[in-house]
């Protein structure tokens, strides 16, 4: 069925009334969603927007429940990071992206020279008993085990996978759906958006060994990391998705930014990603098995690419003065425009197409307004 690959062009006085999740979850999503790291909680300003419902329904501790932060030395458990976050969720009502269990990265030295499987297995264990534990009942999903895979698609050469292969993932899974069987458990990466790749065949591969074993995995997250102007199309997104769709009852976009590749940008370079982050919120609507968006923060401010990347950046949707960018106003007519069409209450094809317009006429409305 096609469906809405344009968006009504709404007058500018209507668009700054409009917001994210607001229209997301008119338009049949569970939440539109942002990052949010320590450093950031005492500016005011940002917090006003983070902790807005209406423009953000879920949040995600960015950095705070990582192991470093949570076991830095071995059975010493500090929550005080992630807790100042998911407290914020707490006080709004906002989901909570717990983030994340098991990860190579920002890992203690301690569990990286640890060479035994039995005594991985055991830290691995206690781990999640002890984080997924504390915020047993807070999360709406966690993401249990992030990035396994090296690109080309062999698994990543992690401690944990040295010490126990492939069943770390499922060990972890198993734990936590132990701990807390009412999140909804994720298997969280990157570079596995654009079909179809050897990293997207052995993550399909993965999960089912892993479900095969016994663990239960719901759902996959696709970060969406991305560069302007090479970001995957809507078709390649949704082929990969409806290829995830056949293993786990849910997907989402966990860490969306669209990074500039050179600065100062042009008016043309900020068209181009207002259409490549349009591409990644269109192939959400159109997969059924797609929740929900979340954006790897959602200001130039505190985003985290010009640290990794020199020379590169203003990937968000809001600028580092908070002003919103063409791509904000173009995802916010896309999710008004499927909001509008009914993409996800039934609506026939035609009824969708009488109600949408062309993509270029659009962008063309929009750039001319912002």
């Amino acid at each position: 069925m096609k469906i809405v690959q344009a968006l009504i062009a709404l007058a500018a006085t209507q668009l700054a009334e409009c917001q994210l999740n607001k229209l997301a979850k008119a338009a049949g999503l569970k939440y539109f969603g942002t990052a949010i790291d320590n450093p950031s909680l005492n500016n005011q300003q940002y917090m006003r927007i983070a902790r807005d419902t209406d423009e953000f329904g879920s949040i995600t501790p960015a950095n705070g429940q990582k192991w470093s932060n949570t076991e830095s030395s071995q059975g010493r458990f500090n929550y005080g990071s992630g807790d100042a976050i998911a407290n914020i969720a707490k006080q709004t009502g906002q989901l909570l992206r717990c983030h994340t269990l098991v990860w190579y990265n920002q890992l203690p030295g301690w569990v990286s020279s640890t060479l035994n499987r039995d005594q991985m297995q055991r830290i691995i264990t206690t781990h999640i008993q002890n984080v997924a534990g504390h915020y047993k009942g807070q999360c709406y999903a966690w993401d249990v085990v992030n990035e396994a895979f090296e690109d080309d698609g062999k698994f990543r050469n992690s401690a944990m996978y040295r010490a126990m292969g492939v069943d770390y993932i499922t060990h972890s899974f198993k734990i936590a759906a132990q701990t807390d069987p009412g999140a909804k458990l994720y298997y969280n990466d990157f570079n596995i958006e654009r079909c179809c790749n050897a990293k997207i065949n052995a993550t399909i591969a993965m999960i089912k060994t892993v479900q095969a074993a016994g663990a239960r995995v719901d759902g996959i997250g696709m970060q969406g990391h991305s560069r302007v102007g090479k970001s995957p199309s809507k078709r390649e997104l949704m082929d990969t998705m409806a290829r995830f769709s056949e293993l786990v009852e849910e997907l989402a976009y966990t860490e969306v930014d669209i990074r500039h590749t050179k600065l100062p940008t042009s008016a043309a370079d900020r068209e181009q990603q207002a259409k490549d982050y349009l591409d990644v919120v269109g192939a959400c609507l159109e997969t059924p098995k797609c929740v929900g968006i979340t954006i790897w923060d959602y200001t130039d401010q505190y985003s985290w690419i010009p640290g990794q990347y020199p020379g590169e950046g203003e990937a968000c949707l809001w600028d580092r003065s908070y002003g919103k960018k063409p791509a904000y106003t173009s995802v916010a007519s896309l999710l008004a425009s499927a909001a509008s069409a009914g993409l996800r209450s039934g609506a026939t094809p035609a009824a969708v197409e009488a109600r949408t317009i062309t993509v270029a006429t659009t962008l063309a409305t929009v750039t001319a307004s912002a």
